[in-house]
C-alpha cells in the first residue's frame, strides 16, 4: 500500500516553486535608481527579509515531514503549520508593501496595489490550504494520502500564478534599487552561497 511518504515528497517539491516567489524580490545589479527610490526599496526589503527566512523555514518543515516513518498525525501538524506560517508571511509582505506606499516610478501606484492584492491573495490560498490539511482524516491513510494530493495540486496552481504583479512592481528602477539592498540579497540567497 502506498504511505502518504510519495505524496508529501511531491507536497514538498510543489512547495519549493512557491518559495521562489518571494526570493524574486531581489533583482538585479545597477545603481541609478533615485533617493527616494531607494528608501522605498530599504523599507521593503527589510520587511520582507524576515518574512522570506519564515517561508524557507516552512517550506524546510514539510521537506523534513517527508520521511517513510511519519504518521498521517505528524505530516498534517507539519503542514498545517507551515501553511500557517506562510499565509502570515505573504500577509506580512503585501502589508509592507502597502505601508511603503507606491514607488516612485511610473505607474508606481497601480504597480504597489496590484503587488498588495496578489500577496494577500497567496496569503488567503495559503489559509485555505492549512483548512484542507486541517480537515484531512489521519486515521485513513489511504483517504489522507489522497487529500495530500489535492492539496499539492492546489500548491502547484499556486507556485506556477506567475506572481505577475510582483514581478511588475520589481521591473526597471524598483528593481535595481532593490538589488542594493543588503536586506533583498541575504532574501534571495543563503550566506552558504556566496560567490568567491
Amino acid at each position: 500500500m502506498e504511505g502518504t511518504n510519495p505524496v508529501n515528497k511531491k507536497l514538498a517539491a510543489a512547495l519549493s516553486g512557491g518559495a521562489v516567489l518571494v526570493l524574486a524580490l531581489s533583482g538585479c545589479g545597477g545603481d541609478d535608481s533615485s533617493d527616494k527610490l531607494n528608501s522605498w526599496a530599504k523599507e521593503v526589503c527589510d520587511e520582507v527579509q524576515p518574512q522570506a527566512k519564515k517561508i524557507e523555514s516552512a517550506n524546510t518543515s514539510i521537506q523534513k515531514q517527508t520521511s517513510d516513518n511519519s504518521t498521517p498525525a505528524d505530516v498534517q501538524k507539519t503542514d498545517s503549520q507551515a501553511f500557517q506560517d506562510m499565509s502570515d508571511a505573504y500577509k506580512a509582505i503585501g502589508a509592507a508593501v502597502s505601508k511603503a506606499g507606491a514607488p516612485d516610478v511610473e505607474e508606481g501606484k497601480k504597480k504597489q496595489t496590484d503587488a498588495v492584492k496578489e500577496l494577500n491573495g497567496i496569503s488567503t490560498s495559503y489559509a485555505d490550504l492549512k483548512k484542507q490539511v486541517d480537515a484531512l482524516d489521519t486515521k485513513d491513510q489511504g483517504k489522507f494520502a489522497d487529500g495530500l494530493k489535492d492539496i499539492a495540486t492546489e500548491l502547484d496552481k499556486l507556485g506556477q500564478s506567475g506572481n505577475v504583479a510582483l514581478n511588475k512592481l520589481q521591473e526597471g528602477e524598483v528593481g535595481k534599487a532593490m538589488a542594493k539592498q543588503e536586506s533583498c540579497k541575504s532574501a534571495a540567497g543563503s550566506p552558504s552561497a556566496t560567490n568567491g
